[in-house]
């Protein structure tokens, strides 16, 4: 929102304090201020000129030769255009090197061979207006040489106001609402105003009336005699600083009191209102208006409409209709000054894409109180320009509005509690007074009166008082103090722990991606996973279609995910920490905290091996986290209830020491489930997931943290490969490997997994890094010999051998 130094000035003297510190002062007391810039500035290089000449040019009909004094010893002689240049006119002349709106700088030229020496301007190339027709004729009298933004007072700037910062301050919505902020905050008086109506005529009045409480207040005067001349220079430059283009007295008083006291209104040519009226309506279903912006627009029965009887001719709160609009010829006028129902314009305003500068200070909640007030302003102002203006008819003033003063009780030890500041009473007082407030004493409290144009939608308890005194008082006075009380550290979470070391392990060196997803799954999934619906808790109202259940597992999240990332990348490497919902009879839902992983491989050729196997892989991964949770060591053992989801033949369990209870399960994905998902045609062990309970990890035992010296003796590696049946986990070969070394096994790693004709059906090869060390010597020959033996022993027992070529 854009606001106007000069046009504060009008109601409050500014005199010592300049635009940036009017900027500053708002900023820290009442809403942000986004920038500052002049109005106009070129305005200060025009200068004011006399034509003490205009002779015919001699090589054009259409063009003057002018001899003009601004001042500056010579006269300039000027080639000049325009139809009305003669000799005695005051007019403004930007001379060589002035700059002009457009980038438009003027040099000495010579114009059909004959030399110019600058430009005696229009109100258009001055920015002032769209007068083109010929040079602006300025008063008499006017000092020659003079700047022309000193001579006509039109040295402005433009200052910029945040709209977010006020959206909840109808009162900021105008001037006159910010001058106000200013004479508390500067300690002067804000300047009167005569917001009074005239003299009423005795013609017949307006009839109005309302059908929909959309519309509180509705005021209609019938105002005679205005006409809709050229706007003084005054009202034109004042709306030009704020964005808005002058079109013609009526138009542009019209809009100077909405931009002046916040209140929008609207002049109807009253020869187009019947005797029936007008009606405040709901519109009809499929009911249309072509407002003025010559727009056919449909409506619907939530839009609120200003009706000429049944016809409808404005938006209400938003725009007017074209069939109504104020003529060039018109000397009647019905004035419009309204208090509209604010989420109804809002609304409207949203669903037609029809944003004015009337709906969004209607959408603010305005005061009805304020309704005539605004009439009496523009009726004054007309009267200040047009003399001959007069309300012809009684006022028509009808609605249910009630007036929303209130009082609040403050307490002026619940100030200083909240503030923390040193104000006493009076303090509180004066502030309050400043900013327009009624105060009395009321016992060991303050009565507060708050006017009705603050209580509409911002003051409302003894808080937001707090809060005015506050910002008047500025927080920046507020003295430094240590905080009161004991400073007790929060309880430590050790779920929210667990799962930031989870999120931040996995995201980090094990290169997974997180998804966040909603606990509602797809009813076409749970169909694939071949469960029954009613095992899934139930949406009543889904907000997509389709998806009517919540998970029972955060893993069937990442299932829905797996084909369009692998249609996008070749490797998906996805988890989520996120809840599951099991229903229980007749009661709440049981929630289960887990982290679900989700790995695909890209496709391999048939007998291929494949030392990243994707199962081994995660199966590495879930190992890793669970050893940077700080947690006993895992084994992984045979999954006996494998999830709907898994391979029934693939899968293990992840369990801590002797549990009997799984803590988890790393899969390969259960074939048919695999091709109902759109991954048929790849390998069954290029697609893994893994589930693991938080609950689980938060229960297990913590590893002891015991001091191991470093070994002073060289390691020795071995390569041991042992074939074995396929369903033998690689977690329990791995218990045996450790066994064999009696001590001496410093590191385990499986770097290769191989199955194929050579091993025969249903065999696989499991290839182990094997570190062997020992503390207090060097291992020999013969230590790797008796290690190599008790290998082989071992992968006997489990169905094996040891591999020898």
């Amino acid at each position: 929102m854009k606001l106007s130094y000069r046009w504060l000035a009008r109601h409050v003297d500014l005199t010592g304090a300049c635009a940036v510190d009017i900027a500053k002062e708002l900023t820290l007391s009442t809403a942000e201020v986004e920038g500052v810039e002049a109005f106009l500035p070129h305005l200060s290089d025009v200068t004011i000129g006399h034509v003490l000449e205009r002779d015919k040019h001699p090589d054009a009909d259409k063009l003057s030769v002018c001899k003009v004094d601004v001042g500056a010893g010579e006269p300039l002689q000027i080639v000049c255009g325009a139809p009305n240049v003669r000799a005695g006119l005051v007019v403004a002349v930007a001379t060589a090197g002035t700059a002009l709106p457009g980038d438009f700088k003027i040099k000495k030229s010579k114009i059909r061979g004959v030399e110019s020496n600058g430009m005696i301007c229009s109100e258009r190339e001055l920015g002032l207006g769209q007068e083109h027709d010929g040079i602006w004729e300025l008063p008499a009298g006017l000092k020659v040489g003079a700047r022309v933004a000193d001579a006509l007072g039109l040295a402005d700037w433009v200052i910029e106001i945040d709209n977010k910062s006020v959206t909840h301050r109808p009162d900021l919505w105008g001037h006159r609402g910010i001058a106000s902020e200013l004479a508390a905050i500067l300690r002067r008086p804000l300047k009167p105003l005569d917001l009074t109506l005239p003299t009423l005529g005795t013609g017949p009045a307006c009839p109005v009336r309302i059908e929909s409480d959309a519309c509180s207040r509705y005021m209609a005067l019938v105002v005679e005699g205005a006409r809709a001349t050229k706007s003084p220079l005054w009202l034109k430059s004042l709306l030009l600083a704020v964005g808005q283009r002058p079109l013609d007295l009526l138009v542009d008083l019209s809009n100077f009191v909405m931009l002046d006291l916040g209140q929008p209104n609207h002049l109807f040519d009253a020869r187009k209102i019947g005797p029936q009226g007008i009606v405040v309506r709901k519109a009809r279903a499929g009911e249309t208006l072509k407002t003025l912006d010559e727009l056919e627009r449909k409506l619907g029965d939530t839009d609120l409409l200003i009706c000429n009887g049944d016809e409808p001719v404005a938006l209400a709160g938003i725009m007017g209709g074209d069939g109504s609009k104020v003529e060039g010829d018109t000397s009647r006028l019905v004035l419009e000054v309204a208090a509209f129902h604010a989420p109804t314009v809002r609304r409207t305003s949203s669903r037609l894409a029809l944003r004015t500068d009337a709906s969004a200070r209607f959408e603010k909640t305005l005061d009805p109180e304020l309704v005539p007030k605004a009439a009496a302003h523009l009726v004054r102002l007309l009267q200040a320009e047009q003399p001959e203006v007069r309300i012809a008819a009684p006022v028509t003033d009808v609605g249910t509005w009630k007036s929303a003063a209130k009082t609040i009780r403050l307490r002026g030890s619940r100030v200083r509690q909240l503030l923390g500041a040193p104000i006493d009473d009076s303090g509180v007082t004066d502030i309050l007074v400043r900013l327009g407030f009624g105060v009395k004493p009321a016992g060991d409290a303050l009565e507060v009166s708050v006017p009705s144009i603050r209580a509409t939608k911002d003051i409302g308890i003894e808080q937001d008082l707090v809060e005015e005194v506050g910002r008047i008082f500025r927080y920046g006075n507020v003295p430094e103090q240590p905080l009161v009380g004991a400073l007790v550290p929060p309880p430590r979470d050790e779920r929210r722990r667990i799962v930031r070391a989870i999120e931040d392990r996995l995201a980090g060196s094990a290169r997974f991606r997180q998804q966040i997803s909603y606990s509602f799954v797809p009813d076409t999934l749970v169909e694939k996973l071949s469960m029954n619906a009613v095992e899934h808790v139930q949406v009543l109202n889904p907000i997509t279609d389709g998806a009517s259940r919540v998970r029972r597992s955060v893993a069937t999240s990442l299932l829905a995910l797996l084909e369009p990332n692998r249609r996008r990348a070749g490797e998906v490497r996805l988890f989520e920490v996120g809840k599951g919902y099991v229903p229980q009879d007749g009661d709440e839902p049981k929630e289960l905290h887990e982290v679900a992983l989700a790995l695909a491989r890209p496709a391999r050729a048939k007998d291929a091996r494949f030392d990243d196997n994707a199962l081994s892989e995660l199966e590495s991964v879930v190992e890793d986290l669970v050893r940077s949770l700080g947690l006993e060591a895992t084994k992984f053992v045979r999954c006996e209830a494998a999830p709907a989801w898994a391979h029934p033949g693939r899968a293990v369990a992840l369990r801590f020491g002797e549990a009997a209870e799984d803590a988890g399960v790393v899969a390969m994905l259960e074939p048919g489930l695999a091709r109902a998902l759109g991954l048929a045609g790849e390998l069954e062990n290029d697609v893994a997931v893994a589930l693991v309970s938080i609950d689980a990890l938060l229960g297990a035992p913590v590893r002891a943290r015991r001091y191991t010296p470093v070994p002073q003796s060289p390691a020795t590696r071995v390569d041991v490969a042992l074939a074995l049946p396929e369903e033998r986990p690689a977690g329990e070969v791995k218990a045996k490997l450790e066994a064999c070394g009696k001590g001496l096994v410093a590191g385990l790693e499986l770097f290769d997994v191989y199955a194929g004709e050579r091993l025969g059906a249903g065999r696989k090869s499991l290839a182990w890094h094997v570190t062997l060390q020992a503390a207090d010597r060097t291992l020999n020959e013969a230590d790797v010999k008796k290690f190599l033996e008790r290998v082989e022993r071992a992968a006997g027992e489990l169905g094996g051998e040891l591999r020898r070529e």
